[in-house]
């Protein structure tokens, strides 16, 4: 993506709704650039154009959460994708993150096998010519364009994989949370069916709690994460033996 296209995108998730015009002031290039940027990342599905302005997607579109702080996404999935191999299967549960690993992995390694319940991971990577994956069935979540309910459990059950990787929507003094429960429950799931639980987050989300408990601490084998994390929390963290990565939040 464009160092441009971030910077849009930084600018519409600040104030939800920005016009053309104000885009080519705060960016600093005509209109008829911004226009054909808006219409490129609409295409992407990061945005909805109308007359004049752009406006977000939905907050829980994982579109629109992709789309922020794109850059150290791509590069925490990038961190995370040095613990793969080439043919491996692995898990991978919804999230932006989680997203772009799944882009990185059927581009840079060869054989993979991905198995998920985002609907979403598997329409982003269905171009790659490498992708192979494995979707898990169970009700349909319109808006997070993930898989839920009972069906997921008996769906995982037939799978065991070394490696699940997961998102989160912050954390309390127990551990991982999320913002809805049946997500939640399909995660536990899937963590049931595999040997590692590792979880790739922005380190913003160390100051957030959600309202549904979804891992406790001494499930997590690993957290990829970007350099912001404050040395308070990293270090409670690895105290509870879970191994931190991180990279640059700006580059």
């Amino acid at each position: 993506m464009q160092i441009r296209h971030t910077k849009i995108l930084n600018i519409l998730h600040e104030k939800k709704k920005v016009t053309v015009a104000e885009l080519s002031e705060a960016i600093g290039v005509s209109e008829v650039t911004i226009r054909k940027d808006l219409s490129q990342l609409e295409k992407k599905g990061f945005l909805s154009r109308a007359h004049g302005y752009a406006t977000m997607v939905s907050s829980d579109d994982v579109s629109n959460r992709l789309s922020f702080n794109y850059d150290v996404k791509r590069r925490i999935a990038q961190k995370a994708l040095e613990n793969i191999k080439d043919g491996e299967t692995i898990m991978i549960e919804s999230g932006s993150c989680c997203a772009l690993l799944a882009e990185e992995l059927v581009t840079q390694r060869r054989d993979i096998t991905i198995i998920t319940n985002s609907v979403f991971i598997a329409s982003f990577i269905r171009h790659k010519s490498g992708a192979h994956v494995i979707l898990l069935g169970g009700e349909y979540q319109n808006e997070a364009q993930v898989m839920v309910g009972p069906l997921i459990k008996k769906c995982v059950e037939n799978f065991y994989v070394n490696k699940f990787f997961m998102g989160t929507d912050g954390f309390n003094e127990r551990g991982a949370m999320a913002g809805d429960l049946m997500r939640a429950e399909a995660v536990r799931d899937m963590i049931n069916s595999s040997k590692e639980a590792i979880i790739l987050t922005e380190s913003e989300k160390f100051q957030q709690i959600g309202v549904v408990p979804l891992l406790p601490y001494e499930k997590i084998n690993a957290i990829y994460t970007d350099d912001r994390i404050d040395d308070v929390t990293k270090n409670n963290l690895e105290a509870k033996k879970i191994k931190i990565e991180t990279v640059t939040k700006n580059k």
